[in-house]
């Protein structure tokens, strides 16, 4: 049996009677999982944050079952599940639409003193660093619970008979509001440091305070954050910020300078991105939804205007091609740390490009910006810079009203606008790219089957002029149609 975390913590669980918790808020399903392992002679139990959730009084977001039984007796017993994952070998049982995960029970990890040679043969897969890469080794139910991260989350309850397992003194801390690590926080940091970002999370969520010898923990073990994975970190980003407190949340990583390791952007994080994380806290207690790209919008909004500004000094020739690559290089950099998926980078762009049009209200880009697919995302965001007092609150206001005037009053106010010979926005726009529109959806150029080259004696005199295929094109008006800041997802 391996050694537990830490020797102060008992090595037998504490049995409580767990009455008052709210039996209708156990998913019918969790109850089923349990009681058909029950029937298959294994052991299993609800555990983790469902468990702690309605010790809380919450609702849980979904259930968490804990069993003896490995991950092929799983799946034989549950026709509809499967195995998932790599690191954490863990199953999905779908039932009646909903999705139980079902693990077996781990032994704790091995001893600091055991060699990364001996870790690996027991299958542990612990670097030089101390970070466990793998953890596919089973084992009693004892040490499953010393192998999990938090108190409040090492709750195991028996629905069956009403039962709570409570190993590392979980219910005093929900009691008392604790945070508390279990075993020693720098090693528990170290085997997996996205517990750092779950630490913060849980005190921002559920209202917890960090115990001391935790909080002190949090800090120094940033830096670890630079060895975990980019999609799992782009994965933590949503639980950090969409999940209903990611203003606290990232005051936290604020306070324990998490901010830096987890982004490592040039620029400062701006106002409008905690104007963003607000506005998404409140839409997400109001049942509306969410995305990560509107925050990554935000977030990347001071890098993309000193970027923007530094392209549209440039010389007008070379002008158009660097204000088109701005997007791209502000999300390099952060690719290096939290890694969004390409669709995300592409809602981002639209919501930046039609910023310009929005500020500058020109007859033939209002209505362009009006019709795009992203304008009610373009419009949100204009409406956090103007709470921020970038842009002024009448534009903000003039762009809520136009969504509601008709085509012969929009003439009209649009006539007002260029009566009162407004100064250009804040951002460089359509004009000075060579291009007035919308961002477009860029059209493919099909290359037919045995097409032949002109010949050289077809070619135009004109030396301003190529021809592509049998069109001749100005490469003036190329330049127009495709420069400048108008690229858009396909």
């Amino acid at each position: 049996m391996a050694t537990p975390p830490t020797a102060s913590l008992p090595t037998r669980a504490t049995r409580v009677q767990a009455p008052a918790l709210p039996g209708q808020r156990i998913s019918r399903n969790a109850r089923a999982v349990v009681a058909t392992l029950r029937e298959a002679g294994h052991h299993a139990y609800l555990v983790g944050g469902c468990v702690r959730d309605l010790l809380l009084g919450r609702a849980p977001k979904d259930f968490d079952v804990a069993t003896d039984a490995h991950p092929e007796a799983i799946c034989a017993l549950f026709p509809r599940s499967r195995p998932i994952g790599r690191r954490f070998r863990i199953v999905h049982v779908r039932m009646r639409g909903e999705v139980i995960e079902v693990s077996t029970f781990r032994s704790a990890a091995a001893p600091a003193e055991t060699t990364p040679a001996a870790a690996e043969g027991a299958n542990a897969h612990i670097a030089e660093n101390g970070v466990i890469l793998r953890d596919n080794a089973y084992g009693t139910l004892d040490e499953d619970a010393f192998r999990r991260d938090f108190t409040v989350n090492a709750l195991y309850y028996d629905p069956q008979d009403d039962v709570l397992l409570d190993y590392c003194d979980g219910m005093a801390d929900i009691a008392s509001g604790t945070l508390r690590l279990i075993g020693d926080p720098a090693t528990r940091l170290r085997e997996d440091p996205v517990r750092i970002l779950r630490a913060a999370r849980f005190a921002a969520k559920l209202d917890l305070r960090m115990a001391a010898e935790t909080e002190a923990a949090i800090a120094p073990a940033g830096a670890l954050l630079a060895e975990v994975p980019v999609a799992r970190l782009f994965d933590e980003f949503g639980k950090l910020f969409l999940t209903g407190h990611g203003a606290e949340t990232f005051a936290l990583l604020e306070r324990y300078g998490l901010d830096d390791a987890l982004f490592a952007l040039p620029e400062p994080i701006g106002a409008v991105f905690r104007k963003a994380l607000a506005n998404s806290d409140r839409r997400v207690r109001q049942g509306k939804p969410v995305t990560e790209a509107f925050l990554l919008a935000a977030l990347l909004w001071p890098s993309y205007r000193e970027r923007l500004r530094e392209a549209a000094s440039l010389p007008r020739g070379q002008r158009a091609q660097a204000i088109s690559l701005v997007p791209s290089g502000c999300f390099a950099a952060l690719r290096q740390t939290i890694a969004p998926p390409r669709r995300h980078t592409y809602f981002v762009r639209d919501v930046w490009e039609l910023q310009g049009l929005l500020e500058r209200r020109t007859p033939k880009g209002v209505p362009a910006a009006l019709a795009h697919r992203r304008f009610r995302a373009a419009y949100d965001f204009l409406l956090l810079r103007a709470q921020t007092g970038e842009v002024p609150t009448a534009l903000a206001d003039w762009w809520t009203q136009a969504q509601s005037w008709t085509p012969q009053q929009l003439r009209e106010q649009l006539g007002a606008v260029a009566a009162q010979e407004e100064e250009p926005g804040d951002l460089p726009t359509a004009e000075a790219t060579g291009n007035d529109a919308a961002p477009t959806r860029r059209r493919r150029r099909r290359h037919r089957r045995g097409r032949r080259r002109p010949h050289a004696a077809s070619h135009p005199a004109n030396p301003e002029e190529r021809t592509e295929g049998s069109a001749t094109v100005n490469p003036r008006h190329a330049a127009q149609a495709n420069g400048g800041n108008v690229r858009t997802p396909p």
